[in-house]
C-alpha cells in the first residue's frame, strides 16, 4: 500500500468471510477523523455491522465542534469483533473511566481485535492492554508510550497480534485498510481504497515533523504545550503506579 507498515510476530487476525461486528467508541473533544476516516473504510468492509458507542446515547462534539450521535452506550455495547478507539484532546478525560478502560480491556483479554487510532493508544495503555507489545501514535505522544509499557514503533501502522495501531488521525485510514487486507483480503481493500478514491497527494509535505518547516512545527508546539504536559503527567502517574 506504499505506507509504513510494522508487523509483529505474533499471530494475527485470518481472512474470513463470516460476519464481523465493529464497535467504534466516541466522546467529547475527540478528533473525528480518528473516528469518521476508518468508519469510511470498515463501513465497506462486507458483511460487516458497525455501531457507534459511547458513554451514553447524547449527541457529543468533537474538538473543532462536530456533532455526532453514538448508537448504543457503553454499558450495553455488547462484544465486537474489532473495537476502534480514536483519540483527540478528550481523550484526557477518559484515562480514568472505569467503564471505557473495562471495554478496552475485555476487547483483549477476549483475543478480539483492538484497533487504535492516533492517541487512542494512550487509553489503551491507560487500561494495561499494551504491555509487552508493538504500539504507535501520533507524533507528539510517541515517547510517552514506554510508560505503559509498550514497545514503541515509529511506524504509520503497527499490527501486533489482535491489537492494530495507526498513528496521527488521518494513517486511521491507513490503518482501516490493513485491517480489511487482514479480515477479507486484499482485494476487498483495495475495492475500498479505489470507491473512495485515497490517492493521498499532498499540497504540502509538512505533516511529519521531519518534514515542516521549523516556524510550523514550532507554532504547533506551543499550542499543544498545555495537553502535552497533561499526558506527560499522566503516563508517569501510570508508570509508579503499575510499572514500578
Amino acid at each position: 500500500m506504499g505506507i509504513p507498515l510494522f508487523v509483529s510476530e505474533r499471530p494475527g487476525p485470518q481472512v474470513t468471510a463470516r460476519p464481523l461486528s465493529v464497535g467504534c467508541l466516541i466522546f467529547e473533544q475527540m478528533d473525528q477523523i480518528d473516528f469518521t476516516g476508518p468508519f469510511e473504510v470498515l463501513s465497506r468492509m462486507p458483511d460487516t455491522t458497525v455501531r457507534v458507542v459511547g458513554k451514553d446515547v447524547a449527541p457529543v462534539r468533537d474538538v473543532q465542534g462536530l456533532r455526532l450521535t453514538p448508537d448504543v452506550s457503553v454499558a450495553e455495547a455488547g462484544n465486537f469483533d474489532v473495537l476502534l478507539v480514536p483519540g483527540g484532546y478528550g481523550q484526557q478525560a477518559l484515562m480514568h473511566d472505569g467503564e471505557v478502560l473495562a471495554l478496552i480491556r475485555k476487547q483483549v483479554q477476549m483475543e478480539r481485535l483492538l484497533f487504535s487510532v492516533c492517541t487512542g493508544a494512550l487509553l489503551c495503555g491507560a487500561a494495561g492492554v499494551l504491555t509487552g507489545r508493538q504500539v504507535t501514535t501520533h507524533w507528539s505522544a510517541r515517547r510517552l508510550m514506554p510508560y505503559y509499557g509498550a514497545n514503541l514503533v515509529d511506524a504509520r501502522v503497527v499490527a501486533d497480534g489482535n491489537i492494530i495501531g495507526a498513528a496521527g488521525v488521518t494513517a486511521g485510514l491507513d490503518a482501516a485498510l490493513v485491517l480489511v487486507s487482514l479480515l477479507r483480503g486484499d482485494a476487498a481493500a483495495q475495492e475500498i481504497q479505489l470507491a473512495i478514491e485515497y490517492a493521498p497527494n499532498p499540497v504540502f509535505h509538512s505533516g511529519t515533523p521531519g518534514e515542516a518547516p521549523a516556524e510550523v512545527l514550532q507554532s504547533f508546539q506551543r499550542k499543544y504545550e498545555p495537553i502535552g504536559t497533561a499526558r506527560e503527567a499522566e503516563a508517569i502517574r501510570y508508570a509508579a503506579n503499575n510499572l514500578a
